[in-house]
């Protein structure tokens, strides 16, 4: 089959071997990917992943049990042993022995198949596009946050970075009740959670104030010191950016106003699925551009313009 491979720091369109049939897994053949910024860090070194990159897609189960033969489904990325003490406890995604699809020991999705575990599989409403399907992983990113932080209605909360998870996570504050504030250098990018009703700003016309709750959403290791200034004493910093660069962190502010700081990754989808088929979050403006499997190497090279969103890969 044809798959986006990453070697080194070099991603390229190779002919490989396809999935072969295993126990408990599925082969889902990819009607649909998405190019995240996690994919842009791996090529730049991050994790030091070797395979198949891609981990948000929609596909039609191939190869597997006969009540998923030809469903539609989405998958969860991280691949759990399912007997160790955390995988015991629910904590699946931690598990020391997991696999990450695309981005740890795991071949991913910009393939035109890919194997996943049974128990990760989501069927998809026949009511939801594969456009807003390929969502479902980076929005349940954003949902993680309700799982981890008490958002209570008229919280008020930042979020820094316009780009695709930041519009994901202040449309999901928004539905939770909280009072958003959107910061981003991007007019047209903010000009979609202002069509929402939401409050943007540009950063350049921004200056930090004290917030109960802080998403750091930029991307960049430089977010994060911006994201400790608008934190208030007792409030809640979120981190959400995957960066391959390392940044020098002054704790003490930390330590000082006594912020907690979360870690926040992959997340729960079945809110993000009930979301999407409700319309209460939009990511049809999201989508910047498409292009097929034997172009997805260029695909890397368009999500990495200023002001692009989301990139799809059709195989």
């Amino acid at each position: 089959m044809r798959a986006l491979f990453l070697e080194g720091k070099r991603a390229e369109i190779l002919d490989v071997p396809g999935p072969e049939p295993q126990p408990e897994m599925a082969i889902v053949r990819v009607e649909l990917a998405g190019i995240c910024n996690t994919d842009l860090e791996l090529v730049k070194g991050y994790m030091g992943f070797r395979g198949i990159l891609g981990h948000e897609f929609v596909g039609v189960v191939e190869d597997g049990p006969e009540p998923w033969r030809g469903v539609r489904v989405v998958g969860e990325i991280n691949f759990a042993c399912g007997r160790c003490e955390y995988c015991a406890r629910g904590l699946g995604r931690h598990c020391p022995q997991r696999r990450v699809m695309g981005i740890q020991n795991a071949d991913g999705s910009f393939a035109e198949w890919v194997s996943v575990p049974l128990q990760n599989l989501h069927a998809i409403p026949d009511t939801l596009s594969n456009e807003a399907a390929v969502f479902v992983e980076p929005l349940a990113a954003a949902f993680e946050i309700l799982e981890q932080v008490d958002v209570a209605p008229g919280l008020d909360c930042v979020v820094l970075g316009d780009g695709k998870l930041g519009l994901l996570v202040a449309q999901v504050l928004q539905v939770a009740g909280a009072r958003v504030l959107a910061v981003g250098r991007h007019p047209e990018k903010l000009a979609i959670l202002s069509g929402r009703g939401l409050e943007t700003r540009l950063a350049s016309d921004w200056s930090p104030e004290p917030t109960s709750l802080v998403v750091e959403a930029t991307g960049s290791a430089e977010g994060f010191e911006l994201a400790v200034q608008a934190t208030r004493p007792r409030g809640t910093l979120v981190l959400k950016s995957t960066v391959a660069g390392h940044a020098e962190v002054d704790l003490a502010p930390l330590v000082i106003h006594e912020i907690q700081v979360v870690g926040s990754r992959c997340g729960p989808f079945a809110p993000a699925l009930e979301a999407l088929a409700r319309n209460h979050v939009d990511v049809q403006p999201l989508i910047f551009d498409r292009v097929g499997l034997k172009q997805a190497d260029q695909g890397l090279s368009l999500a990495t313009q200023p002001g692009a969103l989301k990139v799809l890969i059709e195989p």
